[in-house]
């Protein structure tokens, strides 16, 4: 940052007329010197302070418009994985408009106080299909609760086992989860062996990856037609969204 600011207030104080011209004026071959510029730039940014304030909301912007470019850029590359997955586990929506997809953590306090809305959505709106995206960012128990739920869904009952994590309060741990699946119906020998297939890791790296790509920084993290989504929302902001991206495809 400093050397933007420095670069700037250069930039500034030769496109005003105090840079080389001014002090080559006595000899036009004598370079300017580390200390001179120093000077020149310390009595300028003294007079002109608002160049700093200028330069810096420039730079951000150019920095935003490039986020957002790069951003663009990796969604169009990753919006069939996204949606198409066959890893991913979803709500077993067949005739969708709409695709949800829900970056998530089984121990993300703001995933948890959403699920409700989410789930009151999924039972009103027959045509909403949300993509399940475990990104365990929370810690070793986060990473047991991910490799479950997806050894789960080989048992067929991923959504089930899902609700029960998401209804947990307090810490996970391992023991918590597997009491968990133990109470939800699974065979415990089997998810045990599933957890261990390679498969797994694969998927959660390749959701790592693809989450970093098109920015997402926490959990919980949507992506809904082409937008990202970060943060929690309230079932009423997250059905406009929906209805919006419905009216824009229709």
């Amino acid at each position: 940052m400093v050397n933007v600011i420095r670069s700037a207030a250069l930039a500034a104080i030769m496109v005003t007329g105090l840079g080389a011209g001014t002090v080559h004026a006595e000899d036009p071959a004598k370079p300017l010197d580390e200390a001179t510029i120093q000077k020149i730039v310390r009595e300028y940014l003294q007079e002109n302070p608002e160049v700093i304030v200028e330069a810096l909301k420039e730079y951000e912007r150019r920095e935003e418009e490039a986020r957002l470019a790069q951003q663009k850029d990796a969604m169009e590359k990753y919006v069939w994985v996204l949606n198409n997955d066959p890893a991913s586990p979803d709500n077993d929506v067949v005739d969708s408009d709409v695709t949800l997809v829900e970056f998530f953590d089984y121990q993300c306090g703001y995933c948890k106080r959403m699920f409700p809305s989410l789930v009151e959505l999924m039972d009103a709106d027959k045509k909403l299909r949300v993509v399940f995206k475990e990104l365990p960012i929370l810690g070793p128990a986060s990473a047991v609760a991910a490799r479950a739920a997806l050894a789960a869904k080989k048992q067929g009952k991923y959504l089930a086992f899902h609700t029960a994590l998401m209804e947990l309060r307090g810490q996970l741990s391992e023991a918590t989860i597997m009491k968990t699946a133990r109470e939800t119906g699974l065979d415990m020998a089997r998810l045990s062996a599933d957890m261990r297939d390679p498969a797994i890791d694969e998927h959660l790296d390749r959701n790592r990856q693809i989450a970093e790509a098109i920015g997402v920084t926490g959990t919980p993290a949507m992506v809904i037609g082409s937008q990202l989504i970060p943060g929690a929302l309230d079932k009423n902001s997250l059905k406009q969204i929906i209805e919006r991206v419905r009216a824009e495809s229709s």
